[in-house]
């Protein structure tokens, strides 16, 4: 394995530059990202959007149909560059450039304080990132876990994980005799301090499934 070349996020930022780039050539070979035209009733969540000169990705939409005037669509999103958040109404006639941005595989492996850091699958090179470029999902890291980030002109602006993972139940209340999995659910702990709602009939040690983007069970583990 190669020597450790890691960047800090912090030194880069105390220099201006939103983001760390990894030092090397693994970014600055990538091709510029992919853009579309799409109708802003099309907005869906997860889509990366250029918006008043800025990169944003989509966490909500909600279509609304008046009684009078067209549809609309109201979208909540994030600015990947800055971590603003804004709230926008696009109409059917508007148009948006819809963003497909540049991935690479990399492979989550320890925390530093508030960072994270993260090695490239293809020379080794190691990067470090601010815990909160992944929001509420960096509570689902684990050591080892394939991850693929996302680069915006060459700098990570999104790190993706895998949609589910696997983690065990170590609290949640007793099962009661005669409850079903139609009853209603009761609260859980995982072992990474996630709290999630299972049905009534799991039980602390058991193995489940959870969606990681929107910390739901999903069923039990194999």
């Amino acid at each position: 394995m190669n020597a450790r070349a890691t960047l800090p996020y912090a030194a880069l930022r105390a220099k201006g530059a939103p983001f760390p780039v990894q030092t090397g050539a693994s970014f600055s070979t990538l091709k510029a990202p992919h853009m579309a035209k799409i109708s802003g009733v099309d907005i869906r969540p997860g889509n990366i959007l250029e918006y008043e000169k800025g990169i944003w990705k989509v966490a909500k939409t909600q279509h609304t149909q008046p009684g009078k005037g067209g549809a609309f669509m109201q979208v909540e999103m994030k600015n990947l560059i800055d971590g603003r958040k804004t709230n926008v109404r696009f109409r059917s006639a508007d148009t948006v450039e819809k963003v497909r941005l540049d991935t690479k595989d990399f492979q989550y492996l320890y925390a530093e304080g508030d960072d994270l850091v993260f090695m490239d699958k293809d020379n080794f090179e190691q990067i470090t990132l601010p815990r909160d470029l992944l929001g509420d999902a960096a509570d689902f890291l684990q050591d080892g876990m394939d991850v693929v980030l996302e680069l915006w002109e060459e700098r990570p602006v999104s790190v993706e994980l895998p949609a589910q993972i696997e983690a065990t139940i170590v609290e949640a209340d007793a099962v009661v005799k005669g409850q079903t999995a139609s009853s209603s659910y009761k609260p859980a702990i995982l072992d990474n301090g996630v709290r999630v709602m299972v049905p009534p009939h799991i039980s602390s040690g058991t193995r489940i499934v959870v969606d990681v983007y929107e910390r739901t069970y999903v069923g039990k583990a194999d």
